[in-house]
């Protein structure tokens, strides 16, 4: 049977990630290049002066130097700095630089300590002055990465400087800089909570590195993840119709990210953060799943973090990625099935920024089906999907999220078994098999971080549904 290509609405997965398609005009930036028909970022706004003032934007090393940039108005622009952040502390903004970073293993880490800050001053407190921006990666006390504005020199601490601070925005540091890249995530760099316990983690990187069962078969740059599971059976099912839900989730994540500045105390003329990357799934449900009283029965499996820091020239931006991976079943508790559905494709999904337009989401996918076994059995309904719920953000601040879930239905009437690939059915009913995907999902007002007008409510993506039919039709018994 050939394959079903399908141009699916998609934003989010992420992982991390997952895909489904939705085009838009809007520029975005630059995908990979099995991410379908994207379109490279175009940054409008250039310097008045001529001046290229084009940074690199790529993956920061290992150890990552602070930023600073002067107060504004006073021409400092943003450099490297041998300052490091010793402690933050969230509910009072406070936190300590010194010339030695801290161990980054206390994330709890505070600026307290048992002796007041006194007035004198060391060479840290000489290179830290009232209205200094500050962009660090993940520290003691600040794990998804620190971007604040000095607004007070309070004194010295045994451990360093201590400074009262405000949140600060891009524009700050980028100030009439333009930047944009595409940056592939570590797929060792995820921390993976296991919310069942029958899930397996598996990636694979450069170096001929790899983790987990399906490691050593994994793509190059890709993550997976999975899963089987028991899910409820309809009560008064045989025990020959117990339920169960097995598949994976492949992907090979990447940050695109852009900015197009105007200046440190001006929006900029454009920006856009966004995932792209190559996706890959598989999965399959047998038995008789119950579903109460209607309402679709939600599985999560896993949750996944990463801080990935991208290095746009001396400014270490941090982009916080957060999934929750589940299965959902749905269905009247009737039904029998044995149906299995494998998407393939690339995929973005993300947020652009323009002055006319304001922030407005931007997501696409190419998916390929491949041939779908279906086996129905009696009257009755059933939908599985096994989807994420997303967010994508920066230094802390969550700008998009995004559920998204492509899905298989299935529905007969008799009794009905068949495979798409031509084989045929016996017996005798109506059958029909659907792949699809749900979306809803917002932009975050927390995307004024670039330094843009503050959303005064999130943008709602909406709630999109788009179905293709795989398999089905009308058969008597042979």
């Amino acid at each position: 049977m050939r394959h079903r290509r399908a141009l699916l609405p998609a934003f989010a997965v992420a992982s991390l990630f997952l895909a489904a398609a939705c085009s838009s005009s809007a520029p975005h930036a630059e995908p990979s290049a099995t991410a379908g028909h994207g379109r490279q970022v175009e940054v409008t706004d250039r310097p008045a002066d001529g001046t290229d003032h084009s940074l690199a934007v790529a993956a920061a090393p290992a150890t990552t130097a602070t930023a600073t940039a002067g107060p504004a108005g006073s021409g400092q622009r943003a450099r490297r700095t041998a300052l490091a952040v010793s402690a933050y502390d969230s509910h009072t903004r406070r936190a300590v630089l010194s010339d030695k970073p801290a161990r980054q293993g206390s994330s709890s880490a505070s600026p307290t300590t048992s002796h007041s800050p006194s007035p004198s001053s060391t060479g840290a407190a000489h290179r830290t002055t009232v209205g200094d921006v500050i962009a660090s990666a993940p520290a003691p006390g600040a794990p998804h990465g620190l971007l604040a504005k000095v607004t007070k020199v309070i004194g010295e601490t045994g451990s360093g400087t201590a400074v009262q601070t405000e949140p600060a925005t891009l524009n700050a540091l980028l100030g009439d800089d333009t930047a944009k890249g595409t940056v592939p995530v570590d797929p060792s760099s995820f921390a993976v909570d296991k919310l069942l316990p029958d899930v397996k983690v598996s990636w694979a990187k450069t170096g001929d590195v790899h983790a987990g069962p399906k490691g050593a078969t994994v793509p190059l740059g890709s993550l997976r993840l999975d899963v089987n599971a028991g899910i409820p059976t309809a009560q008064g099912a045989p025990a020959s119709a117990s339920a169960s839900v097995h598949g994976f989730v492949q992907v090979a994540p990447q940050v695109d990210f852009a900015y197009g500045g105007t200046g440190a105390d001006a929006p900029p003329g454009s920006a856009y953060l966004g995932v792209s990357g190559d996706w890959t799934s598989g999965w399959a449900v047998e038995g008789r799943a119950a579903a109460a009283t209607g309402t679709p029965l939600r599985i999560p499996f896993a949750k996944l973090h990463a801080d990935p820091v991208l290095q746009v020239g001396p400014v270490p931006v941090v982009v916080n990625l957060d999934l929750t991976a589940y299965v959902q079943i749905s269905g009247d508790g009737r039904v029998t099935v044995d149906v299995e559905q494998h998407l393939k494709g690339g995929f973005k999904a993300g947020g652009t920024f323009g002055p006319a337009k304001g922030w407005t989401p931007v997501s696409s996918a190419d998916m390929t089906s491949t041939p779908v076994h279906a086996s129905v059995t009696a009257a009755g309904t059933l939908k599985t999907a096994l989807g994420a719920e997303a967010s994508v953000g920066l230094y802390g601040t969550v700008g998009v999220s995004a559920d998204l879930a492509p899905y298989l239905r299935g529905e007969a009437s008799g009794t009905v078994t068949a495979s798409s690939d031509g084989a045929g059915a016996k017996s005798r009913g109506t059958w029909g098999v659907y792949g699809g995907v749900d979306l809803s999902g917002a932009l975050r007002l927390q995307l004024s971080v670039f330094g843009t007008p503050i959303v005064q409510r999130s943008i709602p993506l909406g709630t999109l549904n788009r179905e293709w039919k795989l398999a089905g039709g009308t058969f008597q018994a042979r």
